[in-house]
């Protein structure tokens, strides 16, 4: 298991590559829409599973869609996506450790929001197309009272809410990073998950396809002001949570972090008497080599 400090190189390490995205925006936009479209695989999921449960008033509802909503950010970390919520945590650390800048930083947030919503939108239509929430079923009945439920909550309590379910997230994230793929790994993600989704707090890349099913389907009460105040405070939370909470609050005490495989004085990718570079691992587990387009100005980099 990685050690704090050796977890925020890391994590430095996948924001270097993150920022690097934006040098090739088509790929950030293929793959922020997969992150956006497998967060919607575990609202689809939490609906379909959890749906007959919600509509016969079981009080094991909320439990089990806490237990299949884990699905989602499964699939980010294991196939891989640029996912909005986990990368304020990883571009905070980055850009505390001084390897990104904080401008370069929140122009690749913003396009990963961008990218997380067009996916979800586009998963959404196609869900909606199957006719799978369509009214009268119980996934459909589920994501009424779903979107009722958002609609009645406050600002402040969506705030709060957004701020405590990324805290979770990005928890899940970074014991990911440090105890790498695995067992351990998969485990420490579905209960962070499922603790977020039983007490019902707010995710921003969930709710772009929550509302865009319910939009699809006129779902009372989903109406497009509803759905940007709810992502737009959510996602304020969701970055409080995700960048203090957790990112600052690990790369506390870290100072900044060189590049993977150098030593203060040395070209990154190198040891001191040393040409041959080093890799470290990405959140997502890719490996990350350390020659890179904002380090060094090389063509291309990877995630």
């Amino acid at each position: 298991m990685l050690t704090i400090p050796e977890a925020v190189a890391a994590q430095a390490d996948a924001a270097v590559h993150k920022v690097a995205l934006l040098r090739t925006p088509g790929l950030l936009l293929v793959r922020s829409m997969l992150a956006g479209a497998a967060i919607g695989i575990g609202v689809l999921v939490l609906l379909t599973a959890g749906g007959p449960l919600v509509v016969a008033g079981s009080p094991w509802a909320p439990l089990v869609n806490g237990l299949v909503f884990g699905v989602a950010l499964t699939i980010v970390l294991v196939a891989g996506g640029e996912l909005a919520t986990s990368a304020m945590m990883v571009l905070t650390q980055g850009a505390l450790a001084r390897r990104v800048g904080w401008a370069r930083a929140g122009g690749t947030l913003g396009a990963l929001l961008a990218g997380n919503l067009v996916g979800s939108a586009a998963f959404a239509a196609l869900v909606h197309l199957a006719g799978v929430t369509a009214p009268g079923t119980a996934a459909g009945e589920a994501l009424a009272r779903l979107v009722e439920h958002k609609a009645h909550a406050t600002t402040p309590q969506l705030l709060v809410r957004g701020v405590l379910c990324n805290l979770l997230v990005c928890l899940a994230v970074w014991c990911w990073a440090r105890l790498g793929p695995g067992t351990a790994g998969v485990a420490v993600v579905v209960g962070c998950v499922m603790v977020f989704i039983t007490s019902g707090f707010e995710h921003v890349v969930a709710n772009m396809t929550t509302f865009s099913l319910a939009l699809y389907g006129d779902v009372p009460g989903a109406t497009l002001a509803e759905a940007a105040r709810n992502l737009a405070v959510v996602a304020v939370g969701n970055t409080l949570g995700g960048a203090v909470l957790v990112g600052a609050a690990y790369a506390y005490g870290t100072g900044p972090v060189a590049a993977p495989g150098t030593t203060p004085g040395t070209t990154p990718g190198t040891t001191p008497g040393s040409t041959s570079g080093s890799t470290s691992r990405t959140t997502s587990g890719e490996p990350a080599h350390a020659t890179c387009p904002i380090v060094t100005g090389a063509a291309a980099a990877r995630p």
